[in-house]
C-alpha cells in the first residue's frame, strides 16, 4: 500500500513514532509519503531514508528580532486563517494528484495537522487515520504550550483559553472525520471515543535492532535519566532527591561510587541543580547535553538504574503519559526506577513487565537502591529480569504490524487516482 504520512515533526528531527513505522513499512514493501514541517534538529539523523520526505519550511527569517517577529506574525496568521494547514494542505494535494494512493496517516501532537489531513481526505475521497501521540487534557495545566504568553495574569489566561478552544474545536471536528484514532495508552483511548467509536492501542516502544541488553562492568553506580522535565506537576523526582540525602547521611553511598546522571535540556538541569541543593546532595550530580538519539542505547546499556519521572495520575496531574523512555528501558533490561508512581498505567505496565519499581515514596526508593547497588558490588554490573513475552510486545516492528493491519482495514484497496 502507499501511504500519505502527514506529521508535524520528522527525522532528522524528533519524530521516533513516524520514523521507526517509516523503516518497517518500508521493509515491508510499502510505499510511505512524509509531509511534514521543516525543523532544524539532527537527533534522529539516523532514522532518514526509509521514505521519500518533503519538508515544508514556515520559518524563513534570519537574526534573533527578525525571527521573534516572524514567530508571533505566524502564530496570529496560524491562529486566525488556519496558514499551517492551508500550506500542508496544498503541498499535500500536489502529492496526491499524483495518484496511487490508498490512505492518509497523520500523527500529531496537539492538533497540527489534522486540519489539512480532514481536507485533503475529503477532497480525494480517501480515509485518514489520526495518531495521537499527545493530547492537551492529559496535562493538568498549560505544559502543552511551548512558550506561553507573559503579559498581565489575567490577560494570560484569557489568551489561553481561546487558544485552548481554538485547538480542541479544530482537532474534534478532524478526529470525527477519521476512519481511526491511533493512540498511545488505555487512558487515551477512553478519551479519544468521545470523538470516535473507532479507536486502536498502539504503545509508543523500542526497535529491537538498538535497543537490546548488554552486560557491561562499569567503575561507578549510574542512575540516568535521559530527557525533558517538563515541568514538576508532570514529573515529579523529589522522593528520589530524598532517598539519596537519606542514604548518603547514613554513609551507605558516597559521590565517588554513585552518580546522577542527567541527559537534560537547559532548563530541566537548572530545576535539577536547585532541588539538588535543597537536598544537600550536589556532589552527587553530573549533567549533559541531549544527545544523538542512536547513542541512547549504549548509555542505557552503561548504566546501572533507569530513571523514569512522573507524578500521581489525578485531577491536578498528569495522565496517560508513556514515554517512549520506558520501552526502550525495557528492552536493556536495566532495573526501571519511576519516581514519583503515577498510581495508574505506568505503574501497571511496569509490574506487568516485572521490569522495575512504580515508587510512591523515598523508602520505596531506598530499599530499591540498597538492592541494586548490592548486585552492582558484586557483579560490576546490574540486571533484571523482566517478562519477556510483554516487554517484547512494545518493540516497534510489532507496532508496524499493527498500523499495517489498521491502514489495510481502512484503505483503498486498489490504486486510487484522483483530479
Amino acid at each position: 500500500m502507499k501511504i500519505l504520512i502527514l506529521c508535524d515533526m520528522f527525522p532528522p528531527a524528533f519524530g521516533p513514532r513516524m520514523g521507526y513505522l517509516c523503516k518497517y513499512l518500508a521493509r515491508a514493501g510499502w510505499e510511505p509519503v512524509v509531509l511534514t514541517e521543516s525543523i532544524h534538529d539532527q537527533t534522529f539523523a539516523f532514522l532518514t531514508g526509509h521514505a521519500p520526505v518533503h519538508y515544508i519550511r514556515y520559518y524563513k527569517a534570519k537574526g534573533r528580532i527578525a525571527r521573534k517577529v516572524e514567530k508571533i506574525r505566524l502564530l496570529l496568521a496560524d491562529f486566525f486563517f488556519n496558514c499551517k494547514d492551508r500550506k500542508m494542505q496544498k503541498a499535500g494535494a500536489r502529492l496526491l494528484k499524483e495518484g496511487g494512493f490508498n490512505a492518509i496517516l497523520c500523527s500529531v501532537y496537539r492538533t497540527f495537522p489534522l486540519p489539512a489531513a480532514r481536507k485533503l481526505a475529503k477532497r480525494f475521497d480517501l480515509p485518514f487515520v489520526a495518531d495521537m501521540r499527545d493530547i492537551i487534557e492529559q496535562y493538568p495545566s498549560h505544559e502543552y504550550i511551548a512558550h506561553p504568553p507573559h503579559t498581565f495574569p489575567w490577560l494570560d489566561r484569557q489568551i489561553i483559553r481561546i487558544f485552548r478552544q481554538k485547538l480542541l474545536h479544530d482537532r474534534n471536528r478532524a478526529l470525527r472525520a477519521a476512519a481511526c484514532i491511533t493512540t498511545v495508552s488505555p487512558w487515551h483511548v477512553e478519551k479519544m471515543k468521545a470523538y470516535n467509536p473507532c479507536v486502536a492501542l498502539i504503545y509508543n516502544g523500542y526497535d529491537p535492532e538498538l535497543f537490546y541488553p548488554l552486560r557491561i562492568p562499569a567503575a561507578q553506580f549510574r542512575l540516568t535519566y535521559t530527557g525533558r522535565l517538563v515541568g514538576p506537576n508532570i514529573r515529579n523526582p523529589e522522593c528520589l532527591f530524598q532517598a539519596i540525602r537519606t542514604l548518603s547521611e547514613a554513609g551507605e553511598i558516597h559521590p565517588n561510587a554513585l552518580r546522577l546522571c542527567w541527559y537534560t535540556d537547559p532548563a530541566s538541569a537548572q530545576y535539577f541543580r536547585a532541588l539538588a541543593e535543597r537536598y544537600a546532595i550536589t556532589a552527587y550530580m553530573d549533567y549533559f547535553g541531549y544527545v544523538q538519539a542512536d547513542t541512547i542505547p549504549m548509555i542505557l546499556n552503561e548504566s546501572s538504574v533507569l530513571l523514569q519521572l512522573a507524578n500521581k495520575a489525578d485531577q491536578k496531574g498528569p495522565k496517560g503519559i508513556m514515554s517512549t523512555k520506558l520501552f526502550e528501558a525495557f528492552a536493556v533490561e536495566k532495573p526501571l526506577l519511576l519516581v514519583r508512581s503515577d498510581e495508574s498505567f505506568l505503574e501497571e505496565t511496569i509490574c506487568r513487565a516485572q521490569a522495575g519499581i512504580a515508587a510512591r515514596n523515598a523508602g520505596d526508593v531506598c530499599a530499591f537502591l540498597r538492592r541494586y547497588y548490592a548486585q552492582w558490588k558484586e557483579k560490576g554490573y546490574t540486571t533484571i529480569t523482566p517478562r519477556r513475552e510483554v516487554t517484547e510486545s512494545f518493540s516497534r516492528e510489532k507496532q508496524a504490524q499493527q498500523f499495517m493491519q489498521i491502514l489495510s482495514r481502512y484503505g483503498k484497496t486498489s490504486s486510487h487516482r484522483c483530479p
